[in-house]
């Protein structure tokens, strides 16, 4: 795979966390979406779900993560990416790097809350993180939510 074709599928499966970081939206949870992909399949897809679940975990990657583990029928990724809209917390990188998902790509950074704002990596040790994929519209969507609430 060329460098061309990798940031074409980054962008694809990134619009792919967008839609569901746009089913929050519609349902007033904090838009952030997210896909685990395996070998060019979508096996986890989740949003945002704190709300209606009454569960502060209930985040986008943890019901990718959840949903792929069930699809493969284990609970390491060690063979997918996972896709998220914005800069995982640090609840949500712990669960990562407990998944062995061995890359991570997010869209817009979250400075206040995002896991890199600790330091350190939490992630597998060989795992590869590439930030900024579609991230002006990853972050105007969360701008657009937040507005509405003030």
């Amino acid at each position: 795979m060329n460098n061309t074709t990798a940031i074409n599928d980054d962008e694809r499966y990134m619009r792919m966390a967008l839609d569901e970081a746009h089913r929050a939206l519609e349902e007033d949870e904090v838009p952030i979406g997210a896909v685990v992909i395996c070998k060019g399949t979508v096996v986890g897809r989740g949003h945002n779900l704190t709300e209606a679940l009454s569960d502060v975990t209930a985040h986008a990657e943890m019901q990718a993560i959840t949903a792929a583990a069930q699809t493969l029928g284990g609970k390491y990724l060690t063979d997918c990416t996972l896709y998220v809209t914005v800069e995982p917390c640090v609840m949500c990188a712990g669960a990562i790097g407990w998944s062995q998902l061995p890359r991570i790509v997010y869209g817009a950074s979250d400075p206040k809350r995002g896991y890199s704002r600790l330091g350190g990596n939490p992630f597998h040790p060989k795992a590869t993180v590439k930030a900024g994929v579609l991230a002006d519209e990853c972050s105007a969507l969360m701008k657009e939510f937040f507005a509405g609430k003030r």
